[in-house]
């Protein structure tokens, strides 16, 4: 029995010729579907989030003593001093604990923590 012939129980001769006569290539949508997948991506996920940073580095900008901030990790409090990148946030009387300036969530509007 020559090696040919146990290939023909695993592959079946025919098969193997009908599949090396298929068509190689896909067309034009072969090439087009990725770069549409990436338009897609670009517009829905990278967009938006590349927005959010920028407005989040000019709620930063503008931050200022005096203004009522919220913190990522839910802390509220007044930011009494400003670093290069540390603030001091004062959540009670004569209680400043010092954060990261990209830890601040949110600038809330003034007299917001005395009214609560």
């Amino acid at each position: 029995m020559s090696p040919l012939d146990l290939l023909d129980f695993v592959i079946s001769p025919a098969h193997a010729q009908a599949a090396a006569q298929a068509p190689a290539g896909g067309g034009f949508g072969v090439f087009v579907l990725p770069l549409v997948l990436l338009a897609v991506m670009y517009f829905i996920m990278i967009r938006p989030q590349m927005k959010r940073q920028k407005e989040h580095r000019a709620m930063l900008e503008k931050l200022a003593p005096g203004d009522e901030v919220i913190t990522n990790g839910g802390i509220a409090g007044v930011v009494r001093e400003i670093g290069d990148s540390f603030i001091s946030v004062e959540i009670a009387d004569n209680v400043r604990v010092r954060v990261q300036k990209g830890a601040v969530g949110n600038v809330l509007p003034k007299g917001t923590l005395k009214s609560a």
